[in-house]
């Protein structure tokens, strides 16, 4: 049977890094409970003190068949290296030149939203079709493929 999958990010600020993520994805900021116009009011009327209220965002695909993002802050900094990362498909069905080109332009976007361009992979037929590594606002690598 096939489960549910929801990713989660450890961070500093998870409003930040949700807003990030949700342009990156081309996601939304999760809804929130119903009866309320905004997650502002609902917290209020959980009685969650305003220092508490950026613990938690999530984000989730508008047609619903993406897995739910989580951000969830924690005392700690980003240390070493991911060992899983996302792989956001920038360029699907192109290949050389126009590939590159399309990942280049979202690169530029993503940069201009708090991303960091840490490095560029050529294409290498047959397999390495090319790629690039980006950081997000927090340090968490990912890659344009």
């Amino acid at each position: 049977m096939a489960r549910d999958v929801q990713i989660t990010f450890d961070c500093a600020d998870p409003a930040a890094l949700s807003a990030f993520w949700a342009e990156a994805l081309g996601y939304e900021l999760q809804a929130p409970p119903t009866g309320f116009e905004s997650w502002e009011q609902a917290l209020e009327a959980m009685n969650v003190p305003p220092e508490r209220r950026n613990d938690a965002s999530a984000i989730v695909d508008p047609d619903g068949a993406g897995p739910r993002v989580f951000f969830q802050r924690v005392p700690e900094g980003k240390q070493i290296k991911n060992r899983v990362h996302l792989d956001v498909r920038a360029a699907p069905g192109l290949e050389g030149d126009e590939r590159m080109a399309a990942l280049e332009k979202e690169a530029e976007r993503l940069v201009s939203h708090g991303a960091t361009r840490l490095e560029r992979f050529e294409p290498a037929p047959p397999l390495g079709a090319g790629w690039i590594v980006l950081a997000d606002p927090e340090g968490n690598e990912f890659c344009l493929d």
